[in-house]
């Protein structure tokens, strides 16, 4: 068993609401039962930066992946995009209150898990309302009105230190946009209420413990399979060999952050949720973001230049297939980790009830099932 960094007494406050439409089910056994079309999440991270806040980087190094596979098992699928702040470092502009735009929102996972691990700490001045109010007013939020529009916030300084922004002000606006604002103080739980954090719902976990990752003998042939399945990517246009190169850049994070990280983000890559059509021909032609039979030869691999075209469908085809059966094996595979990982938590008298992650994941969960999500039990 490896256990990350301890954080804080960590002190969640949910705010905002959200309006939903019901969605209409047919009247009768007799008419054919209409596709489930896959609906919007737009979820923004805005994470402390200043000196204090390394363990919960950490923490959020080495859980990313699995947050990710938790919304892999709602339904409707989840068209899932991250955007990344950080906030309270003195290496950022002065004139903006200490606030940065990491990345925009996108279904790129790849881009966001390495900007998350170019994090650094420094010093700080911590105005938690502004960053709020950026990543509201920022981010390129999704219009659809069944979106899923969340914001997380972390840190422990007072939440008071803005003086041209106040928290409850700064959340009732994103709340008017239909964003959900959660913040997370870093710190004990009566300090978090004294210091303007606390305005609404709480839960809070144990400050001893941290990010608990427990160690299998799965992990390995998951991460294994994980490389496996790169190589059924097959980089086209500008933008494929960065593409590329960053995906495996990204498995060589995760398996810094942790044997249990890695195997996460080989189960992350199994799933829907895990999506490059900007860079990779297959997911491009899967999800009708390109038209094979019209790319020019120079926007192809090499050797798919001088294929027919007919050849070049049947390719395509090919890596999609050898992708789906790997990806099958990892989610098999994935089945028996998380059956050991219950087993030797248990075992161990652990429990993740009151881990960071634990508490993100159980916010998110909640506040998808109030937009008419359900997950897998």
């Amino acid at each position: 068993m490896k256990t990350a960094p301890a954080l804080t007494l960590v002190t969640i406050l949910l705010a905002g609401t959200f309006s939903f439409a019901v969605e209409e089910k047919a009247a009768g056994p007799e008419k054919p039962v209409a596709e489930v079309q896959p609906r919007h999440i737009d979820l923004a991270i805005c994470l402390d930066t200043s000196n204090s806040m390394d363990g919960l980087i950490d923490s959020a190094k080495q859980k990313l992946w699995a947050i990710v596979n938790e919304l892999a098992t709602a339904r409707p699928r989840p068209l899932l995009r991250v955007g990344l702040y950080q906030y309270g470092n003195n290496g950022l502009k002065r004139d903006v209150g200490w606030v940065q735009k990491v990345c925009d929102l996108t279904d790129d996972l790849d881009t966001v898990y390495g900007k998350l691990f170019g994090l650094t700490t420094n010093g700080g001045t911590e105005y938690v309302a502004r960053v709020i109010r950026a990543a509201t007013e920022e981010l390129s939020w999704n219009a659809d009105r069944g979106t899923l529009r969340i914001i997380f916030v972390a840190g422990n300084e007072p939440a008071t230190q803005d003086r041209e922004w106040k928290l409850q002000d700064i959340c009732s606006a994103a709340a008017g946009k239909g964003i959900i604002v959660n913040t997370i103080f870093c710190g004990r739980e009566q300090e978090g209420r004294r210091t303007g954090w606390a305005d609404g719902r709480y839960a809070f976990i144990d400050q001893d413990r941290g990010t608990v990752a427990v160690n299998t003998p799965f992990d390995k042939r998951l991460t294994e399979l994980g490389a496996k399945l790169n190589t059924t990517y097959v980089a086209y246009g500008n933008g494929g060999g960065g593409g590329r190169a960053n995906q495996a850049l990204q498995d060589s994070n995760a398996l810094k952050a942790g044997a249990p990280a890695a195997a996460e983000r080989a189960a992350a890559k199994s799933t829907l949720l895990y999506r490059n059509a900007g860079w990779d021909l297959v997911d491009a032609v899967r999800d009708k973001k390109v038209d094979l039979a019209k790319l020019k030869d120079e926007e192809l691999p090499e050797p798919m230049r001088k294929m027919t075209p007919e050849q070049r469908k049947e390719y395509v085809e090919k890596q999609l297939a050898e992708r789906a059966r790997i990806q099958k094996e990892i989610q098999d595979l994935n089945a028996k980790r998380q059956a050991h990982v219950k087993a030797e938590m248990e075992k161990q008298g652990l429990s993740e009830a009151k881990a960071f992650d634990a508490a993100l994941r159980a916010a998110i969960r909640a506040q998808a099932e109030a937009k008419n999500f359900t997950f897998e039990k």
